[in-house]
């Protein structure tokens, strides 16, 4: 493999291409080949200072790093829709072409086999591909769609040169098999397409989950002490707080009846105290008062059921309806 050796790149691929049959690809091959070749002619690109390598439904040019930069962003943003423009006027609906651009630099190589490779083409392929670029050419109604990598814009376009709209250019962050890639796009960001998150941006961690062992794993592959206080603590990041303690779930209504949680219920003037047992089949006759709130007093008593102060034995003695007969298997007065 020869040594690496610096130029600038230019990346077009035909939007679509394998849509066509093949009479149609051959046509739109040699349409790409002028409309590129026109382009770099227009700029003042020699032939003698261009590699080019053919990738099918796209070509890719190497240009000599003594041709300046801005020459070859300018004939790129204004003089390629140009000559695209004019070729897809004289073509039918079916051999017209969209086109998607990427402008890079970086080194590359020749291999045994006269292949280019290196890195930084791998990363302006990749550009080439990505589904966003895709989407901005999709969604704009012109013909051309381009990108440029981050060091041609921190080289190039951020410095105002003439022909080059820097205001124009968007930072995007291109998802890719080898994860995000920044770039900046040329015209309005679409609205579809995938859009890797910014480097560095994450969201909100997951609530690290205690083990059988009562630790919780760390975020850089330690632990962190669990309720039980094993295990040792991560120094990467504060363990968690405890989860908040569940609300209690509402208890289910009583049945139906009168129930006594506490005290020392009173009927009718009479102290219920301790364990009561009813008596299973008795029966009740007549009006069964609870208390004397709202209820007609016995003749002789008050209000509250009592007899008055002044009362005589006579009239605070229990009436015939207030005695209780003996219970089932006691013994009555003798």
């Amino acid at each position: 493999m020869n040594d690496p050796v610096n130029r600038t790149m230019l990346l077009v691929d035909i939007e679509k291409f394998s849509d066509r049959d093949d009479v149609e690809q051959a046509f739109l091959r040699r349409m790409l080949y002028d409309v590129v070749d026109r382009t770099m002619e227009r700029a003042g690109i020699d032939e003698t200072l261009r590699l080019r390598a053919d990738q099918g439904d796209s070509v890719m040019e190497f240009i000599d790093p003594n041709v300046p930069v801005p020459q070859v962003l300018r004939s790129v943003i204004s003089e390629l829709p140009a000559q695209l423009k004019a070729v897809n006027r004289m073509a039918s609906r079916g051999a017209q072409m969209r086109l998607r651009t990427v402008v890079a630099t970086g080194f590359i190589a020749l291999d045994e086999r006269g292949i280019w490779v290196g890195g930084d083409l791998n990363h302006a392929c990749r550009l080439l591909d990505a589904d966003l670029l895709r989407a901005a050419l999709r969604e704009r109604p012109g013909d051309v769609a381009l990108c440029v990598s981050q060091s041609v814009w921190t080289g190039i376009v951020r410095h105002h040169h003439l022909g080059i709209p820097a205001e124009e250019f968007h930072e995007v962050t291109l998802a890719s098999k080898n994860g995000p890639l920044p770039a900046w796009l040329l015209g309005p960001v679409p609205a579809s397409g995938q859009t890797a998150p910014s480097p560095g941006a994450a969201g909100p961690a997951p609530t690290p989950v205690p083990d059988a062992s009562g630790e919780r794993p760390g975020p850089a592959g330690g632990t962190e002490a669990g309720p039980s206080g094993g295990g040792s603590a991560s120094t990467s990041a504060p363990a968690a707080g405890p989860a908040p303690a569940a609300a209690p779930a509402p208890a289910a209504p009583p049945p139906a009846g009168i129930h006594f949680t506490g005290g020392a219920p009173a009927f009718g003037g009479s102290l219920v105290m301790g364990n009561q047992h009813g008596v299973s089949g008795g029966r009740v006759d007549g009006d069964v008062v609870m208390g004397s709130v709202g209820g007609v007093p016995r003749p002789g008593r008050a209000s509250d059921g009592h007899a008055p102060a002044d009362a005589t034995p006579e009239q605070d003695a229990p009436s015939p309806d207030d005695r209780q007969p003996p219970a089932t298997g006691e013994a009555g007065p003798r």
